[in-house]
């Protein structure tokens, strides 16, 4: 692929990736919030609460957000901080996927995933459920990729070995969901984590899969702890009495966490085992 942007500061791309991650977080919003309502995308953007019709200074991304102190202008009810951490989290992935390339093509390619991921993570969220048509488009995107690699040079058998690796992940997922009856995960990330293997490749599916476990653990162990204060000021307003792995956080946040720490540090966990060892 053409090395077309190695030319400038290593800051330079990473930091004009992180603005443009801004804007495109702006309409990710927007696409979360009618996706799958049936509303269309066009259309101005105006005050969930009194429908008020926003002003162009109050739609730049993150700034109006703070400037307004997280109120609608019109009415002084909340805007809710999804958008403002929605637009943030575009704008870093942005920024952390001009840093892992300076070919055009492939940046182009991990902005389309990084956007279809902030998509998946806060549908889930929100919903506990992963469209299809998401997992599609994903997996739609890296197929584009392997061809563009195949055509590039690559080996055919280096691309079957990562179909392999990626199958082999979605088998254990899989079977995750069937001992459990769909209680451990669903099936919508059995199906999510086969595009997540083939990006990151053969040599790094089992990380992959650790570390969307490690993290998992992580943040649902915090998570579980914090609901405990839930009678003082903090109140997560969960909608669960029981709290598990699943309920507390949608499974699908783990694997995209997961591939996206494999995909920006290529760091295998059987490695980092043996950097831990004395």
């Amino acid at each position: 692929m053409p090395a077309i942007i190695a030319h400038l500061p290593w800051w330079e791309a990473p930091t004009i990736a992180f603005f443009y991650g801004l804007i495109i977080g702006s309409f990710l919003n927007v696409v979360i919030y009618r996706f799958h309502t049936g509303k269309s995308l066009s259309g101005f953007s105006h005050c969930l609460s009194c429908g008020k019709r926003l002003k162009w200074f109050e739609l730049f991304p993150l700034f109006s957000y703070l400037g307004l102190r997280g109120r609608c202008r019109g009415c002084g009810c909340s805007i809710p901080s999804r958008y403002f951490l929605v637009e943030l989290l575009t704008g870093v992935l942005f920024f952390l996927s001009a840093t892992q390339t300076t070919s055009v093509l492939e940046l182009i390619y991990l902005l389309l995933l990084m956007s279809i991921f902030v998509v998946i993570v806060v549908y889930d969220i929100r919903h506990f459920i992963i469209p299809d048509s998401l997992t599609v488009l994903a997996t739609v995107v890296v197929t584009g990729w392997f061809l563009l690699r195949l055509s590039g040079g690559t080996p055919p058998t280096a691309l079957l070995l990562d179909i392999a690796a990626s199958l082999g992940g979605t088998a254990f997922f899989y079977s995750l969901w069937y001992v459990s009856k769909g209680m451990w995960i669903g099936f919508g990330d059995v199906k999510l984590s086969f595009p997540l293997g083939l990006i990151v490749g053969a040599p790094l599916v089992f990380t992959m899969v650790v570390y969307s476990f490690w993290i998992g653990a992580v943040i649902s162990v915090a998570l579980v702890g914090l609901s405990k204060l839930q009678r003082g000021k903090l109140c997560l307003r969960l909608g669960f009495r029981n709290l598990t792995i699943k309920s507390v956080v949608p499974f699908a946040p783990f694997l995209i966490a997961g591939c996206l720490l494999t995909l920006f540090t290529h760091l295998n966990v059987l490695t980092l085992f043996t950097l831990l060892q004395p």
